[in-house]
């Protein structure tokens, strides 16, 4: 078969009555799908096709699914397995916006969280919202950081999926337009092997309320994810990426397998692949590893 669709849910939640619908409706409509291949038990399945685009048998699977929270992904069979994850940190890898969490230390959380939103839905410019939000946290005392560090929290899956693709030799990145403060202390916590973000600039005791110049965007995510793969001599069909917001987009464009992570509306509806309901597990399942061989958490 040509073509894989990996279908994943939250645990307990994918039955095989309801992978059987998939593949009958995928056989009904023009393509030619065979057996599943349970990756968990419950979670996650690979259905082989043949004879249908990936996008074509995406929107026939999200069909026969009739509302049933079951992420799908379809791809090549060939190549599934990723050598270079570039990875989205805020709302992707943690939970939260951490500028948004830095600014409830000086009373302006909602404010720079209203900017966030336009920001991650593509409706302003990323590297002026960033600079604005800064600008809104002038004189913060640096002890800021740390109490806001103290609250972050991993999203579901995410070490997981970085200590497997590392195990198994992928280079694992975080490009973030937040703060490198932050990406270090995430990438030493998680396991990613390199991280890039913006840099806060202070005097020793407080916030200057400026980043380092030029803005680190959506513009330098893609370089990054250029650059990485050219340093460990990968094409691009070799890498994946993940991420939430509009200025992840050109990421997820070019890497061979981008996946749109509990997006915003405008990175969904633009994505190749996205995932809405399973954690960052699913980043796993769709390169075709099983429950068996993903690495727990440190």
């Amino acid at each position: 078969m040509s073509h894989i669709m990996t279908l994943v849910a939250p645990a307990g939640g994918l039955q095989a009555p309801l992978v059987a619908r998939i593949r009958a409706a995928l056989n009904d409509l023009g393509g030619q799908a065979g057996t599943a291949d349970w990756l968990a038990e419950e979670e996650a399945a690979d259905l082989p096709f043949s004879l249908l685009a990936a996008e074509q048998a995406t929107a026939i699977a999200r069909g026969a699914l009739d509302g049933a929270p079951v992420d799908c992904i379809a791809q090549p069979a060939e190549g599934r397995r990723k050598m270079l994850l570039v990875a989205d940190m805020d709302s992707t890898i943690v939970t939260a916006e951490t500028l948004d969490e830095l600014a409830a230390h000086a009373g302006v959380q909602a404010q720079i969280a209203a900017i966030t939103q336009r920001s991650m839905n593509g409706e302003i410019d990323f590297s002026t919202s960033l600079r604005e939000r800064v600008a809104m946290i002038k004189g913060l005392p640096l002890a800021a950081l740390q109490k806001t560090w103290e609250h972050i929290e991993l999203m579901p899956g995410a070490e997981e999926l970085v200590r497997t693709m590392a195990a198994h030799g992928a280079h694992c990145a975080i490009a973030s337009g937040g703060f490198t403060w932050f990406t270090a202390r995430v990438a030493e916590r998680v396991g990613f092997q390199s991280h890039h973000a913006n840099i806060l600039l202070d005097d020793g005791h407080a916030l200057l309320g400026r980043v380092e110049e030029p803005v680190f965007d959506r513009d330098s995510k893609l370089t990054i994810l250029k650059q990485l793969a050219a340093e460990h001599a990968l094409p691009l069909s070799a890498t994946a990426a993940v991420g939430d917001g509009a200025n992840d987009l050109a990421m997820l464009g070019a890497a061979g397998l981008g996946v749109a992570f509990r997006a915003k509306p405008v990175v969904a509806a633009s994505a190749r692949a996205r995932v809405d309901f399973g954690d960052l597990r699913a980043l796993l399942f769709a390169q075709g590893f099983r429950a068996a061989e993903i690495v727990e958490q440190a």
